[in-house]
């Protein structure tokens, strides 16, 4: 069976996943992907990597396409992803509807699990509400950097801290057994992240490629999307 080689954010991995068998049943393909932070992908895409589509935030596909490594008007936007804040299941869901009550959590809590702060884009955002709050300082002991998403958020269900949080997208917290989506952060800290979609300039099978994109994005999948924690863009 032939394989198609994927690169994308770490947000897009349950969506892909979950649509994996209706796209291999329409192509004969299964799908190799690797999924991580946003700016390690976008690393890994640049230095040469043999790659068909490719799956990152809407404007580095935007820079992509100008940039001649995507072939030119097959981008097409998959959803918006938000950044949220997760517990382990059966923790207390701590208060986030305001700025106050978000910093409040976050200075209780003993262990504040998140993606890279360097190259994630929930990662590098959250560190930015950190500062945003003026508590980057006190908490910064606290936190546990993991290279993406879904490792931080793997590592929040297992901790055995005694008040762990952790903020990461939405898709990361939902495919994460043992967790349990408190939700976006509040409006002044909010993020809502655009996800695309685009077939490479050196991709194998263009038209094979195009499938999976078309699938992602088909109005029937909608359900399967807000599932995965996309929203409409």
């Amino acid at each position: 069976m032939s394989s198609l080689k994927l690169l994308s954010g770490g947000a897009a991995q349950g969506l892909v996943k979950s649509l994996t068998p209706q796209f291999t049943s329409r192509t004969g393909w299964s799908i190799d992907g690797a999924y991580g932070a946003v700016g390690a992908m976008a690393e890994r895409f640049h230095k040469g990597e043999a790659v068909d589509v490719m799956i990152s935030t809407a404007a580095l596909i935007a820079e992509f396409e100008r940039e001649g490594l995507l072939q030119a008007g097959s981008s097409r936007a998959i959803g918006k992803v938000e950044t949220a804040v997760a517990v382990r299941t059966g923790d207390k869901p701590p208060p986030i509807g305001d700025e106050a009550a978000l910093r409040e959590s976050l200075l209780a809590a003993d262990a504040i699990y998140v993606p890279d702060i360097a190259s994630s884009t929930a990662g590098i955002h959250v560190a930015k509400v950190l500062r945003q709050l003026s508590i980057f300082q006190q908490v910064e002991r606290c936190l546990k950097i993991f290279p993406n998403g879904a490792t931080a958020m793997h590592e929040l269900a297992a901790s055995k801290a005694s008040r762990p949080i952790g903020s990461t997208q939405t898709t990361e917290i939902i495919i994460t057994p043992g967790l349990t989506l408190v939700g976006p952060l509040p409006p002044a800290c909010a993020l809502a992240t655009v996800y695309s979609a685009g077939v490479t300039a050196r991709a194998a099978d263009g038209a094979v490629a195009k499938t999976l994109i078309d699938i992602l994005v088909d109005s029937g999948q909608l359900a399967a999307r807000q599932r995965a924690g996309f929203r409409e863009s």
